[in-house]
């Protein structure tokens, strides 16, 4: 017994002793909450007082607070360039400013070295080229050429727009703006003969597939590319039969008709670098991936292929007849057609919304000049 009190006395001055020591550890970690007060959010350390708060950035890896200020390196580059003149590297500089993961070489239409392609190599189309390596070697060795040309390939400066097909453009007056530009590129089957005070009259390359392809050789303009853009397997056996003046045998497997003949020679045709489609679709959009598969609401609209396209290949981007407002049914959907905004149906293959989110990222950063103000 003489043996146990001394311990027990021991045991009974040190517990106080541990309270205090937990309570005073305690204190910088619990928070007592008068009763009926809400409990305060955690706040993550590095957003702390007196600490260096970083950027922060979005699921898809985009800053969170976007503005079109240059940060500084940038401001010392380009601010002393004379108003007006081409930017070097601009839109790559400011896109790499939002979103660090951007990387710039990416060529713009396929070559015969396609196959080293890494990023593209081991997906089936529309996201790559997996499966159609053979006909893709025949296609390419018909055409001979993989540039815009002698003139646009050697510029120091490309001044590209991106001329989409949104009704916006109708009474805007900007075709002589856009003719400015040094590639101007259009979609699909969009007119310019009857149109040229809004769009204006020059096309540098045209980027379209089977179903969107224009289907009467007469409305075909006579100085541009003819860019391909694959979608499917089927697409590629397509192409092959424009290139060798065959008139196609399979209508199967496409979701509308498709044009007969394309009135180019094989020197004015190109493939579109499929690695465009992924990189918008599943990097900048955020859209599901399947895969690596073509699904519902996984494919971004052809005009946002385009505008990708050209934030790796031009050192200024614009873009013009972009945008669907919703919100006036009774505007026209197109600037070539009576068609109303309020015919548009949800999509099964694109994430309208998704899209113009990525979009105005890029107009509100500065990375994109929107003519139009439709974004």
């Amino acid at each position: 017994m003489s043996i146990m009190r001394p311990t027990r006395n021991l045991l009974l001055g040190l517990c106080p002793m541990l309270v205090l020591g937990f309570l005073y550890y305690s204190s910088g970690k619990l928070h007592f909450r008068v009763w009926g007060q809400k409990p305060q959010p955690e706040v993550d350390p590095i957003l702390s007082v007196g600490r260096i708060v970083g950027p922060v950035y979005d699921k898809q890896g985009f800053l969170v607070k976007l503005d079109g200020k240059l940060p500084a390196e940038l401001m010392y580059k380009y601010g002393n360039l004379s108003e007006g003149a081409c930017k070097p590297g601009y839109a790559a500089a400011k896109m790499t400013a939002i979103y660090p993961k951007f990387v710039k070489p990416a060529p713009m239409f396929l070559d015969q070295n396609f196959k080293r392609l890494a990023k593209v190599s081991n997906y089936l189309p529309p996201f790559g080229f997996k499966t159609q390596e053979k006909i893709i070697d025949v296609i390419l060795a018909a055409t001979k050429k993989y540039g815009l040309g002698s003139d646009l390939d050697s510029l120091a400066c490309k001044r590209c727009i991106i001329v989409g097909n949104g009704g916006i453009l109708a009474n805007k007056s900007l075709g002589s703006h856009i003719d400015e530009y040094d590639v101007i590129v259009r979609l699909n089957e969009a007119p310019v003969s009857g149109f040229v005070k809004d769009v204006g009259s020059k096309t540098t390359i045209r980027i379209t597939y089977p179903e969107g392809a224009i289907q009467k050789p007469e409305r075909y303009e006579k100085d541009s590319l003819f860019v391909f853009s694959a979608f499917k397997p089927l697409d590629f056996r397509w192409l092959r039969q424009m290139i060798f003046k065959e008139k196609p045998r399979v209508t199967e497997g496409f979701w509308k008709s498709v044009a007969q003949q394309v009135p180019r020679e094989p020197s004015e045709m190109r493939i579109l670098n499929p690695y465009f489609i992924q990189e918008a679709a599943f990097h900048f959009i955020g859209l599901p991936h399947n895969n690596g598969l073509m699904g519902k609401g996984n494919i971004p609209t052809l005009g946002t292929v385009a505008i990708t396209m050209a934030l790796h290949n031009c050192d200024e981007v614009a873009v013009a007849g972009f945008g669907y407002d919703m919100s006036t049914p009774h505007a026209p959907l197109h600037y070539y057609e009576t068609v109303k905004m309020s015919a548009i149906k949800e999509s099964w293959t694109h994430n309208i919304s998704k899209e113009k989110e990525f979009l105005r990222k890029l107009v509100k950063a500065g990375v994109l000049t929107d003519l139009t103000n439709g974004i």
